[in-house]
């Protein structure tokens, strides 16, 4: 081999290196580097996030995180039942695919069913193609249950950035988070009166309040009756996202679809 090939070799390894390397940085600025947060403000004067409604009229709206759970959620869901209030749930499909039952008791009894991804993953810098598949994953076997397809959309854990919300977006959702002074934390398991006490000290008319409905959930559930005990004999009504903002005029009536299509 002559020393021009050698040569040529070895720029012709360095050119396709060169290449390699911008195209991994590229899709990775793409990805992540450009994901970055506005601010809240910036994001709500979009319409497209969501953390409260705009409204004097005393109703709420009670989300429900993480599930369906087999135990826990038909509790949940009795109790709605009992004070005729609505909530709106945003399931994890991988749950839904184990409990479809519940899913179609949810919508049976007129709450609304929104997306939470399908595998739960905490992960604020996932890329746009990994959180279209849980989307769609997520969608496919809701509507495969209950021919019915989510209008919002939740962040798990609330993680959010531009690529995260454009991405949902471009899907046709409306990302949902929660009003900042409702978060009772019950994930951490706080006794339920530590929970209904912080729901009911900081309530205003047009909350979104932030509950979950998986793993080990006794203080929820009760915290949830006292809290619609106090919500019902205070002249709140408890109604589901996509009323809430109907109400606040923060919506078209065609925009969401709280019930099955046909």
């Amino acid at each position: 081999m002559s020393y021009i090939h050698v040569q040529e070799g070895i720029i012709l390894r360095t050119f396709f290196l060169a290449f390699s390397v911008f195209i991994l940085f590229y899709f990775y600025d793409c990805n992540y580097i450009q994901a970055t947060t506005a601010s809240r403000e910036v994001y709500e004067k979009t319409g497209n996030v969501i953390w409260e409604g705009n409204t004097q009229e005393k109703i709420v709206a009670i989300t429900f995180d993480d599930g369906p759970h087999p135990s826990y959620t038909p509790q949940i869901l009795d109790i709605l039942a009992k004070y005729n209030a609505k909530a709106t749930f945003f399931v994890s499909g991988n749950k839904v695919k184990s409990y479809p039952d519940i899913l179609e008791r949810e919508v049976k009894e007129g709450h609304e069913i929104a997306n939470h991804t399908y595998n739960h993953i905490y992960d604020k810098n996932m890329s746009a193609v990994l959180l279209s598949s849980e989307l769609d994953q997520t969608d496919k076997v809701i509507w495969e249950i209950a021919k019915y397809k989510p209008s919002l959309y939740r962040p798990v854990g609330g993680f959010h950035n531009d690529l995260i919300i454009n991405t949902a977006v471009k899907k046709g959702y409306k990302v949902v988070l929660w009003s900042w002074s409702q978060d009772p934390q019950d994930w951490k398991r706080p006794a339920a009166n530590t929970i209904s006490n912080h729901i009911i000290k900081s309530l205003r008319a047009g909350d979104i309040i932030l509950l979950h409905d998986w793993t080990d959930r006794p203080q929820t559930v009760k915290a949830l009756e006292t809290t619609l005990d106090y919500l019902y004999k205070n002249g709140y009504e408890c109604v589901t996202v996509s009323d809430l903002l109907f109400r606040s005029n923060n919506s078209s009536p065609g925009l969401f679809r709280t019930f099955p299509v046909e």
